[in-house]
């Protein structure tokens, strides 16, 4: 489920926010996170404090197994 995150500290970008809440996955998210926050691309590279920003979540990490080829063995 999303989440209401609100900027309570200077020089916060949104690339900044979710590599908070994520870790680097975070990154996938920036272009959702402004799809769900109309406007917010207009507000600047930093958020302005108190700016409430929708967080959406971090979608589940896809594995695939890669069959292992080695020429010695």
């Amino acid at each position: 489920m999303a989440e209401w995150i609100e900027i309570k500290g200077e020089g916060k970008t949104v690339e900044l926010l979710l590599h908070t809440k994520y870790g680097v996955r975070g990154r996938e998210l920036v272009e959702k996170t402004f799809a769900l926050n109309p406007g917010l691309a207009a507000v600047g590279v930093f958020l302005p404090l108190g700016t409430r920003v929708l967080i959406p979540d971090l979608p589940p990490q896809v594995r695939t197994e890669k069959r292992v080829v080695t020429l010695f063995g």
